[in-house]
């Protein structure tokens, strides 16, 4: 069972909670292997159609615990710099990983903020499809106040999320973003009284993408991913392609049959993934 997160999934919504709030929800050795190997489940399981990221307690989340820095968690048995240096990229990347399983899951996945949003927070929202919040959130690149460069996702992702200018003012001066500001600029799509509203919105547009195709919803994200990361000439090849293998007509013609008749469409789940061989 995790020991940082709650997971209920209803009407095919998975609701994937950081749940340690008299730690801020702060992220432990723990919370790096337990937050991927949620999101494989649900997505690989096809368990769900989209997953609401949410936490309880005054913050989202304060970030990196800081006993990944003292226990050893980010330390290199070597006595050899150039070696320790190599197994510490590599265990970056694991930590990255942890992130980039919101962004490369098949499903959207909508994070909803309030309080503090800090550090490796800032890293793991900006994986997230959508983002919501309270008036009372605040992102901040919480690294550069501890004498290091953010390393688990910020950088690469933030920058196609807002203006450079504001990513490098976040990035040099360690700074709050205030919620009405993260509105301004596009970082989040909504901002709320409290976290009640902001819940009660997120959970309904979480049903409206659930009611939808999932091969639809599923390629529409791999559509928006391969755009951002690739040229427009090569996105619209892979789109013809994609669409040659994936254009589902009976899809289409069951949400034409349900809005002529007044009812819910029922379009079939994904498939789960196969684990192994």
């Amino acid at each position: 069972m995790p020991t940082c997160f709650d997971l209920s999934i209803d009407n095919k919504i998975a609701l994937v909670t950081l749940n340690r709030p008299d730690a801020h929800n702060s992220m432990t050795r723990d919370f790096w292997n337990e937050l991927p190997a949620l999101i494989e489940e649900i997505d690989s399981g096809a368990q769900a159609r989209v997953i609401v990221l949410a936490s309880n307690g005054k913050h989202f989340t304060s970030g990196m615990d800081l006993s990944v820095f003292t226990e050893g968690g980010l330390a290199a048995a070597s006595q050899d710099p150039a070696i320790a240096a190599e197994a510490f990229r590599n265990l970056v990347k694991l930590l990255q990983r942890s992130f980039s399983c919101l962004d490369e899951c098949r499903i959207p996945v909508l994070a909803a903020v309030q309080g503090g949003c800090i550090g490796a927070g800032v890293d793991m929202i900006s994986a997230c499809d959508i983002r919501y919040a309270t008036e009372d959130a605040f992102f901040q690149i919480q690294e550069i106040n501890l004498g290091m460069t953010a390393d688990v996702g910020t950088f690469p992702r933030l920058c196609k999320l807002i203006p450079e200018g504001w990513v490098r003012e976040l990035a040099y001066t360690g700074g709050r973003l205030p919620a009405a500001k993260a509105r301004e600029i596009g970082l989040v799509n909504e901002v709320f009284p409290n976290q009640a509203a902001m819940l009660a919105h997120v959970m309904q547009v979480a049903a409206e993408i659930a009611a939808k195709s999932p091969l639809a919803v599923t390629g529409s994200k791999r559509m928006i991913n391969y755009a951002r990361d690739h040229a427009i000439a090569d996105a619209l090849d892979y789109i013809a392609t994609w669409q040659a293998g994936m254009f589902a007509a009976p899809h289409m013609m069951e949400h034409f049959s349900a809005k002529a008749q007044k009812r819910p469409a029922v379009l079939p789940d994904l498939l789960p993934l196969r684990k192994k061989m």
